[in-house]
Protein backbone atom coordinates (compact mmCIF):
# COMPACT_ATOMS: atom_id res chain seq x y z
CA UNK A 1 0.00 0.00 0.00
CA UNK A 2 1.51 3.56 -0.81
CA UNK A 3 1.55 5.81 1.81
CA UNK A 4 -0.78 8.63 2.30
CA UNK A 5 -0.26 12.19 4.10
CA UNK A 6 -2.92 13.61 6.64
CA UNK A 7 -4.74 15.87 4.08
CA UNK A 8 -5.34 12.14 2.40
CA UNK A 9 -6.11 10.24 5.25
CA UNK A 10 -8.49 13.08 6.31
CA UNK A 11 -11.24 11.64 3.19
CA UNK A 12 -10.48 7.98 3.94
CA UNK A 13 -11.02 8.53 8.01
CA UNK A 14 -14.40 8.87 9.60
CA UNK A 15 -13.18 8.93 12.92
CA UNK A 16 -10.74 11.36 14.79
CA UNK A 17 -7.41 9.53 15.02
CA UNK A 18 -5.32 9.67 17.84
CA UNK A 19 -2.04 8.69 17.94
CA UNK A 20 0.00 7.41 21.41
CA UNK A 21 3.38 9.55 21.94
CA UNK A 22 5.39 6.34 22.58
CA UNK A 23 3.77 4.55 19.70
CA UNK A 24 4.43 7.29 17.16
CA UNK A 25 7.55 6.86 14.63
CA UNK A 26 8.67 9.47 12.35
CA UNK A 27 9.31 7.95 8.51
CA UNK A 28 12.57 9.16 7.24
CA UNK A 29 10.96 11.88 4.79
CA UNK A 30 9.09 13.14 7.34
CA UNK A 31 10.14 16.35 9.28
CA UNK A 32 10.74 16.57 12.64
CA UNK A 33 7.63 17.45 14.00
CA UNK A 34 4.92 14.94 13.80
CA UNK A 35 2.12 17.54 13.19
CA UNK A 36 2.98 20.71 10.67
CA UNK A 37 0.28 23.63 12.50
CA UNK A 38 -1.07 24.19 8.67
CA UNK A 39 -2.46 20.39 8.45
CA UNK A 40 -6.36 20.43 8.26
CA UNK A 41 -7.21 17.82 10.76
CA UNK A 42 -5.19 18.24 14.18
CA UNK A 43 -3.90 15.30 16.06
CA UNK A 44 -4.54 14.91 19.75
CA UNK A 45 -1.91 13.26 21.62
CA UNK A 46 -3.88 11.24 24.34
CA UNK A 47 -2.23 10.11 27.46
CA UNK A 48 -2.27 5.67 27.86
CA UNK A 49 -4.59 5.16 31.28
CA UNK A 50 -2.32 4.02 34.29
CA UNK A 51 -3.05 0.83 35.95
CA UNK A 52 -4.95 1.83 38.55
CA UNK A 53 -7.25 3.03 36.27
CA UNK A 54 -7.91 0.39 34.48
CA UNK A 55 -10.99 -1.92 36.34
CA UNK A 56 -11.01 -5.26 35.15
CA UNK A 57 -14.22 -7.38 35.06
CA UNK A 58 -14.14 -10.40 36.82
CA UNK A 59 -15.54 -13.75 35.63
CA UNK A 60 -18.98 -14.16 36.89
CA UNK A 61 -18.71 -16.75 39.69
CA UNK A 62 -19.03 -20.78 36.96
CA UNK A 63 -21.90 -22.80 38.82
CA UNK A 64 -21.68 -26.34 38.16
CA UNK A 65 -25.18 -27.47 37.15
CA UNK A 66 -27.96 -25.69 35.30
CA UNK A 67 -29.32 -23.91 38.17
CA UNK A 68 -32.97 -23.71 36.16
CA UNK A 69 -34.72 -23.17 39.61
CA UNK A 70 -32.87 -21.17 41.52
CA UNK A 71 -31.64 -23.62 44.41
CA UNK A 72 -27.69 -23.16 44.95
CA UNK A 73 -25.77 -25.91 46.92
CA UNK A 74 -22.87 -24.56 48.66
CA UNK A 75 -20.01 -27.52 50.14
CA UNK A 76 -16.75 -27.34 51.95
CA UNK A 77 -15.25 -29.68 50.19
CA UNK A 78 -13.82 -29.30 47.12
CA UNK A 79 -15.04 -32.45 45.90
CA UNK A 80 -17.33 -34.88 46.81
CA UNK A 81 -17.06 -38.21 47.10
CA UNK A 82 -20.10 -40.31 45.72
CA UNK A 83 -21.63 -41.82 48.69
CA UNK A 84 -22.09 -38.07 49.66
CA UNK A 85 -23.21 -36.95 46.01
CA UNK A 86 -25.62 -40.03 45.99
CA UNK A 87 -27.16 -38.54 49.32
CA UNK A 88 -27.37 -35.19 47.91
CA UNK A 89 -29.11 -36.87 44.64
CA UNK A 90 -31.29 -38.64 47.48
CA UNK A 91 -32.40 -35.54 49.79
CA UNK A 92 -32.82 -33.37 46.17
CA UNK A 93 -35.41 -35.75 44.37
CA UNK A 94 -37.00 -35.92 48.01
CA UNK A 95 -37.92 -32.21 47.61
CA UNK A 96 -39.40 -32.49 44.19
CA UNK A 97 -35.96 -31.33 42.24
CA UNK A 98 -33.41 -32.83 39.87
CA UNK A 99 -29.76 -32.39 39.82
CA UNK A 100 -30.28 -30.87 36.60
CA UNK A 101 -32.22 -27.79 38.34
CA UNK A 102 -29.77 -27.15 40.88
CA UNK A 103 -26.33 -25.08 40.99
CA UNK A 104 -23.58 -26.34 42.65
CA UNK A 105 -20.54 -24.33 44.20
CA UNK A 106 -17.28 -25.61 46.52
CA UNK A 107 -15.99 -23.23 49.00
CA UNK A 108 -13.05 -23.39 46.51
CA UNK A 109 -14.96 -22.05 43.59
CA UNK A 110 -16.07 -18.90 46.26
CA UNK A 111 -13.07 -17.77 47.20
CA UNK A 112 -12.23 -13.99 46.92
CA UNK A 113 -15.83 -13.23 45.79
CA UNK A 114 -17.43 -10.61 47.20
CA UNK A 115 -20.94 -10.82 48.63
CA UNK A 116 -22.34 -8.58 46.32
CA UNK A 117 -21.08 -11.14 43.22
CA UNK A 118 -22.93 -13.86 45.41
CA UNK A 119 -26.38 -11.90 45.21
CA UNK A 120 -25.47 -11.12 41.78
CA UNK A 121 -26.14 -15.16 41.21
CA UNK A 122 -30.02 -14.57 42.35
CA UNK A 123 -30.30 -17.84 44.50
CA UNK A 124 -34.02 -18.31 45.82
CA UNK A 125 -32.88 -20.34 47.80
CA UNK A 126 -29.27 -21.38 49.05
CA UNK A 127 -28.51 -24.94 51.44
CA UNK A 128 -24.43 -24.24 52.46
CA UNK A 129 -22.57 -27.34 54.09
CA UNK A 130 -19.96 -26.50 56.29
CA UNK A 131 -17.44 -23.93 55.97
CA UNK A 132 -16.88 -21.95 53.51
CA UNK A 133 -14.34 -19.12 52.67
CA UNK A 134 -16.70 -16.94 51.73
CA UNK A 135 -18.64 -13.20 52.80
CA UNK A 136 -21.92 -15.58 52.91
CA UNK A 137 -20.70 -16.38 56.52
CA UNK A 138 -21.35 -13.06 57.85
CA UNK A 139 -25.36 -13.38 57.71
CA UNK A 140 -27.03 -14.10 61.06
CA UNK A 141 -27.97 -17.60 59.93
CA UNK A 142 -28.06 -20.47 62.94
CA UNK A 143 -26.91 -24.36 61.55
CA UNK A 144 -30.20 -25.67 60.68
CA UNK A 145 -32.65 -23.25 61.08
CA UNK A 146 -34.39 -21.33 58.10
CA UNK A 147 -33.19 -17.87 57.39
CA UNK A 148 -34.44 -15.45 54.80
CA UNK A 149 -32.94 -12.03 53.70
CA UNK A 150 -34.51 -10.37 50.97
CA UNK A 151 -35.72 -12.04 48.25
CA UNK A 152 -33.43 -15.49 49.52
CA UNK A 153 -34.04 -18.30 51.80
CA UNK A 154 -30.66 -19.95 53.65
CA UNK A 155 -30.22 -23.40 54.97
CA UNK A 156 -26.84 -23.50 56.89
CA UNK A 157 -26.23 -26.90 58.09
CA UNK A 158 -23.01 -29.24 58.75
CA UNK A 159 -20.52 -30.24 55.83
CA UNK A 160 -22.31 -33.23 53.81
CA UNK A 161 -19.74 -35.71 54.56
CA UNK A 162 -20.42 -34.98 58.64
CA UNK A 163 -24.29 -35.40 57.50
CA UNK A 164 -23.85 -38.54 55.66
CA UNK A 165 -21.92 -40.38 58.98
CA UNK A 166 -24.72 -39.14 61.34
CA UNK A 167 -28.27 -39.79 61.00
CA UNK A 168 -29.52 -37.63 63.87
CA UNK A 169 -28.22 -34.99 61.59
CA UNK A 170 -29.82 -36.29 58.41
CA UNK A 171 -32.99 -35.83 60.06
CA UNK A 172 -32.75 -32.59 61.53
CA UNK A 173 -31.50 -31.82 57.83
CA UNK A 174 -34.52 -33.25 56.58
CA UNK A 175 -36.92 -31.68 58.39
CA UNK A 176 -35.80 -28.57 57.96
CA UNK A 177 -35.66 -29.12 53.89
CA UNK A 178 -39.13 -30.06 54.31
CA UNK A 179 -40.30 -26.88 55.81
CA UNK A 180 -38.07 -25.04 53.11
CA UNK A 181 -39.21 -26.75 49.99
CA UNK A 182 -43.11 -26.50 51.15
CA UNK A 183 -43.17 -30.74 51.11
CA UNK A 184 -46.07 -32.21 53.31
CA UNK A 185 -44.77 -34.97 55.65
CA UNK A 186 -46.22 -38.32 55.15
CA UNK A 187 -46.50 -39.26 59.28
Amino acid sequence: MEEMNLQELQHILTEDLFLIKEEFKLSPKSSDSPVKESKPAPIEMVKEPESEDLILAKEPIAIRGKFENGVLILHEEEELAPEVMGMLVKMINAVNHSMNEVGLLSSKDLEGRSLEEFKDLNAHKVLKFGRIKHPINALPATDYVIYTDEETEYLFADSLTVISEDNTMKRSLWNNLQILFNIKSNK
